[in-house]
């Protein structure tokens, strides 16, 4: 630890000693420990990564999604947290925790002057009781923006994992293979690697096709080390909504080419003379077909272009340059594999064309189609992502049901039923988000109709201005748990409503945690929500009568403190 971030630890630990002093002394805290000392925060920087640390302490936990970092002078490359717990509760549905120490590695792509990340994060002790937003600044050492080599033992994980990026790329290029615009011209490309020499022995004929698709290989080699050259300047890119959103749309547009929209490829003029230059190459010899396989690399045609462009985005965000270029090697290697089946046995091998090929196209159009949701997710959030993954789930279930269904074959009506449950499993989130569940009443539509304050100047005068004896005030956010469970089975009991007639009933709303909510909880003494405090006619709190934690009716009322 750096005797920097020393001093400031004991600083905070100081400036903590006096709440914890109070919160002993009036003994109202139920044991609830200072945020940070249930989420103890620090980080270090080695070279260009830096860590993220939170230590959480047993009974509490932090929110997956309240966890954000923002780069400020600073590049981020491309960061995901690790996987949490799932946890539902009645008020926000379904969620994903840490209730245990979790690390967060990040890689700075480069810095300006005077770098820092701004780091924000939300957690809550299992108890029932929330802490407010905390936000922490970390400063960060200067990094020279380098080009990522495959030796760098410090990239931070991706979205996407890259060891199983070649797999999925060869897998890619070996269905592209079966579409309907890429299929029937393999008979053809493989008599034009053939030459007019009809009889060729099987290593020849087979040194011949293998050198046409390392042709290929080359080009779309050479075009995913360029792209991953650049991935830096993207990685910062993608941090402007902006362009999130066009990068949407273009891959929106590349996913309707390839459900018959539109036809997306190379002027024809450009492709003829490509065509005719890669025809005039002599084939037969090895330099000849190494030419027409370069060149073919370069025409384009409409079922390849949506699947290069989504893997040429991937490779600009992982901007490792032998892994981009890797990954496109093994795209050409899975399209060409079938041609050298073609070339080796001939036409007996390939399957007959049909509708099933425009099928092939159509799937990867719903690929193609997870990327825009993957983007979109980063401008509109965690909720509404979860809620376009639902939607893409539905349609790709939806296609496939309506596929079973005309198909004659009896198995494949049988399978139209697993399409339409799947449908609705996977349609979950988007029913949430179309049709939410009934909320329960917020802060100001309480039955005991509290009274707002919004600051701590507010407070003062509503307590000098009051005549009831006792006045409540009940510290609200909508991140709160238990502080909806006061309103939902606390506030309205008949019971305690008439318990609280004969006080002044305040409360503030401390959601959007603005410097005068943090004033407010500051000056209180207040760790965290539900807090209610009690106050007696002098505008003195009363000893011993804070409640923190949520309470029944029954116990609610039993801790209510009686005029004196």
């Amino acid at each position: 630890m750096s005797s920097g971030l020393f001093v400031r630890v004991f600083l905070l630990l100081m400036t903590l000693l006096p709440v914890a002093a109070q919160a002993d002394l009036f003994g109202q805290h139920k044991g609830f420990v200072p945020v940070d000392q249930a989420f103890g925060f620090d980080f270090s920087q080695q070279d260009n990564t830096v860590t993220l640390r939170w230590q959480v302490k047993q009974g509490y936990y932090l929110y997956r999604q309240k966890i954000s970092v923002e780069a400020h002078n600073a590049s981020l490359g491309a960061w995901q947290l690790p996987q949490g717990k799932p946890h539902r509760d009645e008020f926000f549905g379904d969620s994903e925790i840490y209730p245990q120490d979790i690390a967060l590695p990040l890689t700075i792509t480069g810095t300006h002057s005077t770098p820092t990340l701004v780091v924000t994060y939300q957690g809550c002790a299992a108890a029932g009781f929330c802490y407010p937003p905390e936000t922490k600044t970390v400063p960060l050492n200067a990094v020279v923006a380098e080009p990522a080599t495959a030796s760098a033992k410090s990239q931070a994980p991706s979205p996407e994992h890259l060891p199983y990026t070649p797999l999925w790329a060869l897998l890619i290029g070996i269905g592209v293979a079966f579409t309907p615009c890429v299929l029937p011209m393999y008979p053809l490309i493989s008599g034009i690697i053939l030459g007019r020499q009809q009889r060729l022995s099987f290593s020849r004929t087979a040194l011949l096709a293998i050198v046409y698709v390392q042709g290929m290989a080359i080009t779309y080699t050479l075009l995913g080390v360029i792209v991953a050259a650049a991935g830096m300047r993207f990685q910062a890119a993608l941090q402007n909504p902006i362009l999130l959103m066009l990068l949407s749309g273009l891959f929106i547009l590349l996913a309707l080419s390839m459900f018959g929209a539109f036809n997306l490829q190379l002027p024809a003029s450009l492709q003829t003379r490509l065509a005719l230059l890669s025809n005039r190459q002599q084939g037969g010899s090895i330099i000849g077909v190494l030419c027409m396989g370069i060149l073919a690399g370069l025409i384009c045609s409409p079922c390849t272009t949506a699947p290069l462009s989504a893997i040429l985005l991937y490779i600009a965000q992982s901007g490792q340059i032998i892994q981009g270029g890797g990954t496109l090697y093994l795209y050409a290697l899975g399209m060409g594999l079938p041609l050298i089946l073609v070339t080796l046995f001939g036409n007996k091998l390939l399957p007959r064309s049909g509708p099933w090929m425009q099928t092939v196209k159509e799937g990867f159009g719903f690929v193609i189609l997870a990327l825009p949701v993957f983007l979109l997710e980063r401008v509109l959030g965690e909720v509404w992502g979860e809620r376009l993954w639902s939607l893409l789930a539905v349609s790709l279930a939806g296609w496939a049901f309506i596929l079973s269904i005309k198909s004659t074959k009896t198995w494949a009506r049988w399978l139209a039923l697993v399409w339409w449950v799947l449908a609705m499993v996977v349609a979950r989130p988007l029913q949430e988000g179309l049709f939410p569940p009934a909320v329960t009443t917020t802060a100001t539509s309480s039955p005991q109709r509290f009274t707002p304050v919004a600051n701590r100047q507010e407070l003062e005068q509503k307590l000098k201005n009051t005549h009831q004896s006792v006045t409540l005030l009940d510290l609200y956010a909508d991140w709160c748990v238990a502080c909806k469970e006061f309103e939902k089975y606390t506030f309205s009991d008949p019971k305690v409503q008439q318990a609280m007639s004969s006080m002044q009933r305040l409360q503030a709303n401390v959601t959007k945690n603005q410097p005068q909510d943090v004033e407010l909880l500051s000056s209180l003494k207040v760790l965290g929500l539900p807090t209610l405090l009690f106050f007696d006619a002098q505008g003195h709190e009363i000893p011993h009568s804070r409640i923190t934690g949520f309470l029944p009716p029954e116990e609610f009322i039993k801790r209510l403190p009686t005029a004196g």
